[in-house]
Protein backbone atom coordinates (compact mmCIF):
# COMPACT_ATOMS: atom_id res chain seq x y z
CA UNK A 1 0.00 0.00 0.00
CA UNK A 2 0.84 3.91 -0.81
CA UNK A 3 2.76 5.82 1.76
CA UNK A 4 4.34 8.93 2.47
CA UNK A 5 7.59 9.18 3.60
CA UNK A 6 9.13 12.54 4.93
CA UNK A 7 13.11 12.10 5.50
CA UNK A 8 15.17 15.04 6.55
CA UNK A 9 12.89 17.79 5.22
CA UNK A 10 14.12 21.40 5.58
CA UNK A 11 12.77 24.34 4.21
CA UNK A 12 13.83 27.63 4.68
CA UNK A 13 13.07 30.91 3.14
CA UNK A 14 15.93 33.48 3.68
CA UNK A 15 17.58 33.18 6.82
CA UNK A 16 13.94 31.67 8.44
CA UNK A 17 14.30 27.64 8.91
CA UNK A 18 10.36 27.07 8.43
CA UNK A 19 10.55 23.39 8.68
CA UNK A 20 14.18 21.67 10.60
CA UNK A 21 14.85 18.39 9.60
CA UNK A 22 11.44 16.26 9.79
CA UNK A 23 11.10 12.70 9.05
CA UNK A 24 8.29 10.83 9.86
CA UNK A 25 5.53 8.68 7.93
CA UNK A 26 2.07 8.53 6.64
CA UNK A 27 0.94 4.62 6.70
CA UNK A 28 -2.15 3.00 4.95
CA UNK A 29 -5.36 2.02 6.71
CA UNK A 30 -5.25 5.25 9.43
CA UNK A 31 -6.37 8.86 9.97
CA UNK A 32 -2.71 10.65 10.90
CA UNK A 33 -3.30 13.65 12.76
CA UNK A 34 -0.59 16.19 11.91
CA UNK A 35 -0.13 19.01 14.66
CA UNK A 36 1.17 22.18 15.61
CA UNK A 37 1.15 25.67 16.70
CA UNK A 38 0.65 28.37 14.46
CA UNK A 39 4.01 28.79 12.21
CA UNK A 40 5.17 25.03 13.40
CA UNK A 41 5.61 24.31 9.69
CA UNK A 42 2.69 22.27 8.90
CA UNK A 43 1.06 23.51 5.85
CA UNK A 44 5.06 24.16 4.43
CA UNK A 45 5.56 20.41 4.92
CA UNK A 46 2.02 19.60 3.00
CA UNK A 47 3.14 21.78 0.60
CA UNK A 48 6.68 20.40 0.01
CA UNK A 49 4.63 16.41 -0.17
CA UNK A 50 2.87 17.69 -3.24
CA UNK A 51 5.14 20.03 -5.46
CA UNK A 52 4.42 23.52 -4.46
CA UNK A 53 7.34 24.01 -2.30
CA UNK A 54 10.71 23.19 -2.93
CA UNK A 55 12.99 21.60 -0.06
CA UNK A 56 15.82 22.91 0.44
CA UNK A 57 16.93 19.49 2.02
CA UNK A 58 15.94 16.15 2.34
CA UNK A 59 13.18 14.09 0.59
CA UNK A 60 9.42 13.49 0.50
CA UNK A 61 7.94 10.78 -1.50
CA UNK A 62 4.62 8.90 -2.29
CA UNK A 63 4.87 5.46 -2.85
CA UNK A 64 8.43 5.40 -3.47
CA UNK A 65 8.48 8.36 -6.00
CA UNK A 66 8.55 12.06 -5.64
CA UNK A 67 5.50 13.69 -6.60
CA UNK A 68 6.68 15.40 -9.81
CA UNK A 69 7.54 12.20 -11.08
CA UNK A 70 3.90 10.59 -10.51
CA UNK A 71 2.51 9.93 -13.92
CA UNK A 72 -0.51 10.96 -13.32
CA UNK A 73 -0.16 12.57 -9.62
CA UNK A 74 -4.30 12.83 -8.78
CA UNK A 75 -4.76 9.19 -8.90
CA UNK A 76 -1.53 8.59 -6.70
CA UNK A 77 -2.76 11.75 -3.91
CA UNK A 78 -5.42 13.69 -3.57
CA UNK A 79 -4.98 16.96 -1.52
CA UNK A 80 -7.39 19.79 -0.51
CA UNK A 81 -5.15 22.84 0.89
CA UNK A 82 -7.11 25.47 0.11
CA UNK A 83 -11.31 24.72 -0.30
CA UNK A 84 -11.73 28.14 -1.52
CA UNK A 85 -9.90 27.70 -4.36
CA UNK A 86 -12.22 27.26 -6.96
CA UNK A 87 -13.60 29.29 -9.80
CA UNK A 88 -16.65 30.61 -8.69
CA UNK A 89 -18.32 31.16 -11.97
CA UNK A 90 -18.05 27.65 -12.30
CA UNK A 91 -20.96 24.45 -11.00
CA UNK A 92 -19.96 21.97 -9.12
CA UNK A 93 -20.10 19.99 -12.00
CA UNK A 94 -18.00 21.73 -14.46
CA UNK A 95 -15.35 22.10 -11.93
CA UNK A 96 -15.04 18.57 -10.87
CA UNK A 97 -14.94 17.89 -14.65
CA UNK A 98 -12.57 20.46 -15.75
CA UNK A 99 -10.47 18.34 -12.74
CA UNK A 100 -11.16 15.10 -14.49
CA UNK A 101 -11.01 16.19 -18.13
CA UNK A 102 -7.37 17.69 -17.66
CA UNK A 103 -6.32 14.64 -15.62
CA UNK A 104 -7.27 11.96 -17.92
CA UNK A 105 -10.05 11.00 -16.12
CA UNK A 106 -13.55 9.34 -16.77
CA UNK A 107 -16.46 11.33 -16.73
CA UNK A 108 -18.55 9.10 -14.62
CA UNK A 109 -15.97 9.57 -11.81
CA UNK A 110 -17.66 13.22 -11.46
CA UNK A 111 -21.10 11.89 -11.06
CA UNK A 112 -19.35 9.60 -8.59
CA UNK A 113 -17.56 11.61 -6.09
CA UNK A 114 -20.51 13.94 -6.09
CA UNK A 115 -22.65 10.96 -5.10
CA UNK A 116 -20.05 10.25 -2.25
CA UNK A 117 -19.53 14.05 -1.39
CA UNK A 118 -23.60 14.57 -0.90
CA UNK A 119 -23.09 17.42 -3.75
CA UNK A 120 -25.56 15.61 -6.28
CA UNK A 121 -28.24 17.83 -5.56
CA UNK A 122 -26.39 21.05 -6.09
CA UNK A 123 -24.16 19.91 -8.82
CA UNK A 124 -25.75 22.41 -11.08
CA UNK A 125 -25.14 25.24 -8.81
CA UNK A 126 -22.55 27.85 -9.26
CA UNK A 127 -19.43 27.38 -6.75
CA UNK A 128 -19.69 31.13 -5.49
CA UNK A 129 -22.91 30.65 -3.84
CA UNK A 130 -21.67 27.74 -1.45
CA UNK A 131 -21.38 27.59 2.29
CA UNK A 132 -18.25 27.05 3.57
CA UNK A 133 -18.84 23.26 4.20
CA UNK A 134 -20.55 23.04 0.70
CA UNK A 135 -17.11 24.21 -0.24
CA UNK A 136 -15.11 21.46 1.39
CA UNK A 137 -17.14 19.08 0.39
CA UNK A 138 -16.46 20.12 -3.22
CA UNK A 139 -12.84 20.44 -2.58
CA UNK A 140 -13.43 16.69 -1.05
CA UNK A 141 -14.82 15.39 -3.77
CA UNK A 142 -12.16 16.53 -6.03
CA UNK A 143 -9.64 14.99 -4.13
CA UNK A 144 -11.31 11.86 -4.71
CA UNK A 145 -11.65 12.10 -8.63
CA UNK A 146 -8.57 10.01 -8.95
CA UNK A 147 -9.57 7.08 -6.75
CA UNK A 148 -6.22 7.87 -5.04
CA UNK A 149 -4.61 6.02 -1.98
CA UNK A 150 -3.06 8.95 -0.35
CA UNK A 151 -5.41 11.95 0.90
CA UNK A 152 -4.12 14.89 2.29
CA UNK A 153 -6.49 17.48 4.20
CA UNK A 154 -5.15 21.42 5.55
CA UNK A 155 -7.61 22.39 8.18
CA UNK A 156 -10.79 20.60 6.33
CA UNK A 157 -13.07 21.75 9.49
CA UNK A 158 -12.47 25.36 10.21
CA UNK A 159 -15.25 27.49 10.26
CA UNK A 160 -17.86 24.73 9.86
CA UNK A 161 -21.04 23.69 11.80
CA UNK A 162 -20.88 20.78 14.00
CA UNK A 163 -23.06 18.59 11.66
CA UNK A 164 -19.97 19.39 8.66
CA UNK A 165 -17.24 18.85 11.17
CA UNK A 166 -18.65 15.64 11.90
CA UNK A 167 -19.02 14.79 8.20
CA UNK A 168 -15.68 15.33 7.73
CA UNK A 169 -14.80 13.13 10.64
CA UNK A 170 -16.83 10.22 9.81
CA UNK A 171 -15.83 10.35 6.11
CA UNK A 172 -11.58 10.84 6.70
CA UNK A 173 -12.88 7.43 8.93
CA UNK A 174 -14.51 5.89 5.87
CA UNK A 175 -11.43 6.74 3.90
CA UNK A 176 -8.98 4.91 6.50
CA UNK A 177 -11.13 1.86 6.41
CA UNK A 178 -10.65 1.50 2.69
CA UNK A 179 -7.22 1.35 3.13
CA UNK A 180 -5.73 4.94 2.34
CA UNK A 181 -3.52 6.92 4.18
CA UNK A 182 -4.85 10.14 5.31
CA UNK A 183 -2.57 12.93 6.82
CA UNK A 184 -4.86 15.82 8.33
CA UNK A 185 -3.96 19.35 10.15
CA UNK A 186 -6.72 20.78 12.71
CA UNK A 187 -6.18 22.94 15.68
CA UNK A 188 -9.48 21.31 16.99
CA UNK A 189 -7.85 19.28 19.52
CA UNK A 190 -11.47 17.71 20.31
CA UNK A 191 -11.80 16.81 17.25
CA UNK A 192 -8.63 14.98 16.40
CA UNK A 193 -8.77 13.07 19.45
CA UNK A 194 -11.75 11.48 17.47
CA UNK A 195 -10.65 10.84 14.55
CA UNK A 196 -6.96 10.46 14.21
CA UNK A 197 -5.57 7.28 14.90
CA UNK A 198 -1.79 8.60 14.53
CA UNK A 199 -0.23 11.50 15.69
CA UNK A 200 2.44 13.58 14.04
CA UNK A 201 3.33 16.84 16.38
CA UNK A 202 5.97 19.52 15.54
CA UNK A 203 7.03 23.25 16.59
CA UNK A 204 9.22 25.52 15.40
CA UNK A 205 9.58 22.90 12.21
CA UNK A 206 10.87 20.42 14.55
CA UNK A 207 9.51 16.97 14.99
CA UNK A 208 8.33 16.43 19.23
CA UNK A 209 6.23 13.68 18.81
CA UNK A 210 5.44 10.37 16.52
CA UNK A 211 2.68 7.91 17.50
CA UNK A 212 -0.60 6.42 18.24
CA UNK A 213 -2.95 8.30 20.15
CA UNK A 214 -3.24 6.00 22.82
CA UNK A 215 0.33 5.92 23.36
CA UNK A 216 0.30 9.87 23.31
CA UNK A 217 -2.07 9.83 25.72
CA UNK A 218 -0.57 7.61 28.01
CA UNK A 219 2.84 9.07 27.86
CA UNK A 220 2.04 12.39 28.76
CA UNK A 221 -0.52 11.09 32.24
CA UNK A 222 -3.39 9.65 33.00
CA UNK A 223 -5.11 12.32 33.94
CA UNK A 224 -6.26 13.53 36.98
CA UNK A 225 -8.97 13.35 39.86
CA UNK A 226 -11.56 15.56 41.33
CA UNK A 227 -11.91 15.64 45.06
CA UNK A 228 -14.50 17.25 47.48
CA UNK A 229 -14.54 17.13 50.93
CA UNK A 230 -15.42 19.55 53.84
CA UNK A 231 -11.93 19.41 54.72
CA UNK A 232 -10.04 19.83 51.86
CA UNK A 233 -7.20 22.17 53.69
CA UNK A 234 -5.77 19.23 56.04
CA UNK A 235 -6.63 16.29 52.97
CA UNK A 236 -4.71 18.23 50.59
CA UNK A 237 -1.86 18.36 52.98
CA UNK A 238 -2.54 14.24 53.08
CA UNK A 239 -2.44 13.99 49.36
CA UNK A 240 0.73 16.10 49.12
CA UNK A 241 2.50 13.76 51.84
CA UNK A 242 1.54 11.09 50.01
CA UNK A 243 3.31 12.28 46.99
CA UNK A 244 0.48 13.98 44.38
CA UNK A 245 0.14 17.24 42.98
CA UNK A 246 -2.77 19.72 44.15
CA UNK A 247 -4.18 22.50 42.84
CA UNK A 248 -7.81 24.05 43.53
CA UNK A 249 -10.27 23.32 41.47
CA UNK A 250 -13.75 24.84 41.20
CA UNK A 251 -16.46 25.68 44.08
CA UNK A 252 -13.85 24.47 46.34
CA UNK A 253 -12.80 21.00 44.53
CA UNK A 254 -9.65 19.42 44.79
CA UNK A 255 -7.85 18.56 41.78
CA UNK A 256 -5.30 15.86 42.23
CA UNK A 257 -2.50 14.43 39.96
CA UNK A 258 0.04 11.93 40.61
CA UNK A 259 -2.34 9.32 42.74
CA UNK A 260 -5.76 7.07 40.68
CA UNK A 261 -9.19 7.40 42.12
CA UNK A 262 -8.19 4.55 44.29
CA UNK A 263 -5.32 5.59 45.88
CA UNK A 264 -7.30 8.86 46.94
CA UNK A 265 -10.26 6.88 48.52
CA UNK A 266 -7.83 4.63 50.51
CA UNK A 267 -5.81 7.71 51.84
CA UNK A 268 -9.36 9.24 52.79
CA UNK A 269 -10.21 6.46 54.84
CA UNK A 270 -7.13 6.12 56.45
CA UNK A 271 -7.30 9.65 57.83
CA UNK A 272 -11.15 9.05 58.45
CA UNK A 273 -12.01 11.86 55.48
CA UNK A 274 -15.31 12.08 54.05
CA UNK A 275 -15.02 12.46 50.21
CA UNK A 276 -18.28 13.79 48.60
CA UNK A 277 -16.73 13.37 45.41
CA UNK A 278 -14.54 10.91 44.10
CA UNK A 279 -14.31 11.58 40.04
CA UNK A 280 -11.26 11.02 37.97
CA UNK A 281 -10.82 12.84 34.98
CA UNK A 282 -9.43 11.81 31.88
CA UNK A 283 -6.33 13.62 30.23
CA UNK A 284 -7.61 15.24 27.11
CA UNK A 285 -5.64 15.21 23.73
CA UNK A 286 -5.35 19.39 24.37
CA UNK A 287 -3.72 18.96 27.52
CA UNK A 288 -1.41 16.61 25.92
CA UNK A 289 -0.99 18.59 22.83
CA UNK A 290 -0.30 21.90 25.05
CA UNK A 291 2.21 19.93 27.56
CA UNK A 292 4.57 18.53 24.15
CA UNK A 293 4.74 22.23 22.52
CA UNK A 294 4.82 24.73 25.55
CA UNK A 295 8.59 25.83 24.56
CA UNK A 296 7.32 25.51 20.90
CA UNK A 297 4.68 28.48 20.91
CA UNK A 298 5.84 31.25 18.85
CA UNK A 299 3.56 33.79 20.42
CA UNK A 300 2.74 33.37 24.19
CA UNK A 301 0.52 35.74 25.70
CA UNK A 302 1.30 37.22 29.63
CA UNK A 303 -1.31 36.80 32.46
CA UNK A 304 -2.60 39.71 33.85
Amino acid sequence: MTTIEVRGLTKRYGSDVVVDDLSFSVEPGQVTGFLGPNGAGKSTTMKMIIGLAAPTRGTVTVGGRRYQDLPVPLTEVGALLDASAVHGARTAYDHLLALAVSNGLPRRRVDEVLVRTGLEGVAGKRAGGFSLGMRQRLGIAATLLGDPDVLIFDEPVNGLDPEGIRWIRDFMRSLAAEGRAVLVSSHLMSEMAQTADHLVVIGRGRLIADMGMAELMHANGEGTVLVRTGEPDSFAQHLTTAGATVRDGLEGALVVSGLSGAEIGKLAAYHGVALSELTPQRASLEDAFMALTRESVEYQGAAI
